[in-house]
């Protein structure tokens, strides 16, 4: 598993409709894309790339997280949203 970059993408429609939905600005979801904390492969094609970001007032952590389909050219963002049940979706290397 890598933590390689996505420096060029498309974001979808949905993935817009998502990022304004859930109040994330666009510099927030191309940072977790050109230097994400960790990046899952779902199945074939499919990646999630996520990092931890603070937030608010309080300075809660958030896990931002990015789906992005690496079957296109260049790859599309399809979905995304923020969380903070970090440690349900925080993978631990081992």
């Amino acid at each position: 598993m890598t933590d390689e970059p996505v420096p060029v993408y498309v974001l979808t429609s949905h993935a817009r409709q998502q990022m304004a939905r859930r109040g994330l600005s666009q510099e927030t979801v191309h940072l977790v894309l050109i230097e994400p904390e960790q990046r899952l492969e779902i199945r074939p094609g499919r990646v999630v790339l996520q990092s931890r970001v603070h937030a608010g007032t309080l300075g809660r952590i958030y896990l931002v997280r990015v789906f992005v389909d690496m079957t296109t050219s260049p790859p599309e963002v399809v979905t995304l949203y923020r969380t903070s049940r970090v440690t349900k979706y925080w993978r631990t290397h081992s």
